[in-house]
């Protein structure tokens, strides 16, 4: 079957993923019994489409036409309220055993329906090791109607003995035209602004998404990508990472402010709390347990934010070394060549590709070490400062 019947008999299941058609069509073979598997890991860069690759596996396994996109089980597992299809989300930096241990359960019931149970996992790479034990069991000694999905960005992030019992399904970073091509399909924004997002978004949708529809976000870009070029003494990097940590936290806020009040109204309504009034005993954990929840959910948003504008500052440094190298590679920020040309006066490609690795250093502290983030962009920011003397 051609990828271009697999498209047309799939009709909008496979819409939101960009440029990955060696994917969709052995998904889509999959899906009408030709290389099933109880368990699936897919994997690809941040943005690529993983989650969203397996939500519409899912919807195509439940379709009695292996995913026609019209029926009402590709309509309820793409609108995520099908009975046989749950969806693990967090908003933790872990998913611990318990959580795991609830969708192992859900995993032994037989389907509501009459085709298959279906778990997918998102962000498997943030399984615990207890977690991670509990998942192996399920996956080793699967019921006969039980799929289970994983997504991860790469197969080194999931346990060994994990992947190892799964089909592995490989996303690639969609190319700009294909990326600018979907914005205009789906968003019908203009051609010359789809172009600039793809470009910038670097093959991430979701930011892509964002860069062609809100202003804001594309003037915030700006102001990182303007960064290294204003690094010039101590003081300009310690004021650039006081800026940006404190921007991640103004916009951290403003996305969990309203979700924070929502939970805590609702819960005060389950426990019938009102503002004087007398509270039941179970109140104050569930409250404490709540309040945890959320602070670790917006420290998340922070990290979340902050390693968008590490990607940006990323972005620059390497359009600096093809400059420099003369390699023909198209720039992502065409529009800071000025400040581009002069970043290659003052600076080595050696040396930009130093400051690269500082700052995937400081991803490294903050995601996988707990480092406080202000204290990880101020030791970044003064790797990244020019050489004395170095005016860009």
């Amino acid at each position: 079957m051609t990828t271009a019947s697999v498209d047309q008999r799939s009709g909008g299941i496979w819409d939101h993923l960009v440029g990955q058609r060696a994917a969709i069509t052995a998904l889509s073979r999959a899906a009408r019994g030709q290389g099933m598997s109880h368990a699936w890991l897919f994997t690809g860069p941040p943005g690529s489409g993983r989650s969203n690759a397996a939500v519409a596996f899912a919807a195509a396994l439940q379709c009695e036409e292996g995913g026609c996109g019209t029926c009402h089980a590709c309509h309820t597992v793409m609108a995520g309220s099908h009975a046989d299809v749950s969806v693990v989300r967090t908003e933790k930096l872990s998913i611990g055993v318990d959580e795991v241990r609830d969708i192992v359960r859900r995993s032994g019931l037989s389907p509501v329906g009459k085709r298959w149970q279906i778990l997918v996992v998102e962000d498997a790479d943030r399984l615990t090791d207890q977690a991670c034990n509990a998942l192996l069991k399920a996956i080793e000694e699967p019921t006969p109607r039980t799929v289970w999905m994983l997504c991860a960005p790469t197969v080194e992030d999931v346990l060994t003995t994990i992947r190892s019992r799964c089909r592995l399904v490989t996303l690639t970073t969609p190319a700009p035209a294909d990326v600018a091509a979907f914005l205009v399909r789906t968003m019908g924004v203009q051609e010359s602004l789809a172009e600039y997002a793809a470009r910038h978004s670097q093959g991430h949708i979701g930011r892509a998404r964002a860069l062609a529809k809100d202003e804001h976000v594309r003037n915030r870009r700006r102001e990182i990508v303007a960064i290294p070029a204003r690094l010039t003494s101590l003081g300009a990097c310690m004021q650039a990472a006081d800026r940006l940590h404190a921007a991640a936290k103004a916009e951290a806020d403003a996305i969990t402010g309203e979700l924070d009040k929502r939970e805590k109204v609702d819960l005060d309504a389950a426990y019938g709390v009102v503002e004087r009034g007398r509270r039941p005993r179970e109140y104050s954990p569930a409250l404490a347990a709540l309040e945890k929840g959320q602070k670790t959910r917006a420290k998340r948003r922070i990290l979340d934010v902050v390693d968008r504008a590490l990607m940006d500052l990323v972005s620059v440094y390497r359009d600096s070394i093809a400059m420099a190298t003369g390699s023909g590679a198209a720039l992502v920020n065409e529009e800071l060549r000025p400040d581009l040309e002069r970043l290659v006066q003052v600076s080595t490609p050696e040396q930009d590709l130093r400051r690269i690795d500082a700052i995937f250093q400081a991803r490294e502290q903050m995601l996988e070490f707990n480092v406080p983030a202000q204290l990880a962009l101020e030791s970044m920011m003064v790797a990244l400062k020019l050489p004395e003397g170095g005016r860009a």
